[in-house]
């Protein structure tokens, strides 16, 4: 016996579990794949948790399309390098993203796959000799585009996207860039300057490079007027940039005197990052809409979302 004083619980009140609210029933749990049709599968998962969420974002994303508001995607490179451009093309196609942006790595990526097919170098082994980032055409041809379009007043997006269209490529059906510019889908890109490869190569312009991602934030920032009333906001991939520049957006038309509200954001990466989740997630809809956050692989979540809205 403990020499301490214990205590007592002979006259603990109990209840019948069946009285009580649990937050998980069986009529959530996951049922067994019935045949091999991904219908089989998406309906066999379970309503609970993560599952849940991603047919309430499906739903949300749906229902945008129905209404006619916007439907922004948002991504990182990492996006582009594993492969998604074909799956985010048949979105665009199919109504349910209206509108696109990036970052710096997600433009270059996008760019060395339609003009050779492949990208993502080694750095570890390159940086040794100081040839990471140092491929020619990258460096030359992007900032060309660049440098012609903000001379014409155009986005770094629309810059690029008008010099693809003028190229011979060896894989423009996987340029989102690309595709974009040809149905008219606005895709802006913002660049931090010195974070990108073709920032050091000759033809860097400063000024160009501002004045594009000046021109691609004011079109980002109209985009995302039109999240109001049913909007969705997904962000793939991108941990710092993406955020801080949504951020800003939701905060520059709502000081201009425009409602933005009841809509939803979504932030789909491996790991929640700070700003993804209180950028994204949280602070633009905290009281005013839903905030979503599916953590897993890129190459496997955004297919998997995109059989819930393409097959529903």
């Amino acid at each position: 016996m403990s020499r301490h004083k214990q205590f007592p619980t002979e006259h603990l009140k109990t209840y019948p579990l069946s009285t009580r609210k649990s937050k998980v029933g069986v009529q959530s749990f996951a049922r067994p794949l019935s045949g091999d049709s991904l219908s089989s599968f998406k309906a066999g998962l379970p309503d609970i948790l993560a599952g849940r969420d991603i047919r309430l974002l499906a739903e949300k994303i749906l229902k945008a399309r129905d209404r006619g508001r916007a439907i922004i995607c948002g991504f990182g490179g990492h996006v582009v390098k594993v492969g998604l451009a074909p799956v985010l093309i048949q979105l665009c196609d199919a109504g349910l993203v209206t509108a696109l942006a990036t970052n710096g790595s997600g433009m270059i990526h996008d760019f060395e796959i339609a003009w050779c097919g492949a990208t993502s170098e080694d750095v570890e082994e390159e940086l040794k000799s100081g040839s990471f980032g140092m491929a020619h055409e990258t460096g030359e041809l992007l900032n060309r585009a660049i440098n012609k379009g903000a001379q014409e007043g155009k986005g770094l997006g629309e810059s690029i996207g008008a010099f693809l269209n003028e190229s011979t490529l060896a894989h423009p059906e996987f340029s989102l860039l690309l595709q974009a510019y040809q149905r008219s889908i606005p895709f802006t890109v913002h660049s931090a300057f010195g974070t990108d490869i073709i920032h050091v190569h000759p033809a860097a312009c400063g000024e160009a490079l501002g004045k594009g991602s000046q021109t691609d934030f004011r079109i980002f920032v109209q985009q995302v007027s039109e999240l109001n009333d049913g909007g969705v906001y997904l962000n793939l991939g991108s941990a710092v940039i993406l955020p801080e520049v949504f951020l800003k957006a939701v905060s520059l038309v709502r000081n201009s005197g425009l409602p933005l509200a009841d809509f939803t954001t979504a932030n789909l990466d491996f790991i929640q990052h700070y700003r993804p989740m209180q950028n994204v997630v949280r602070r633009p809809v905290a009281g005013c809409g839903t905030g979503i956050a599916l953590t897993g692989h890129h190459e496997l979540l955004v297919p998997l979302l995109a059989a819930f809205l393409l097959e529903p």
